[in-house]
């Protein structure tokens, strides 16, 4: 699956859209960060806890990589 989306096509990026609304409302806005670097760590942390250890609801409340690796399995 591609990040991005075809031309005109709008719908395409909805999913990366819904992460970056994400991101925005449950790191960005709730942060003061004082330079550049801070905000990177924030981000990137931000990020590990969302694939690694956030439950997510439209993959039977799983991390991302927990349910890339049962796909993964399964597909053996």
């Amino acid at each position: 699956m591609s990040s991005m989306s075809r031309t005109g096509n709008p719908y395409d990026n909805a999913r990366m859209e819904s992460f970056f609304k994400t991101l925005e409302v449950e790191e960005v806005n709730l942060q003061e960060y004082t330079d550049l670097d801070e905000a990177r760590q924030g981000v990137g942390a931000f990020i590990t806890l969302y694939n690694e250890r956030r439950l997510h609801s439209s993959l039977g409340y799983v991390p991302p990589a927990e349910f890339a690796a049962q796909d993964h399995q399964a597909q053996r």
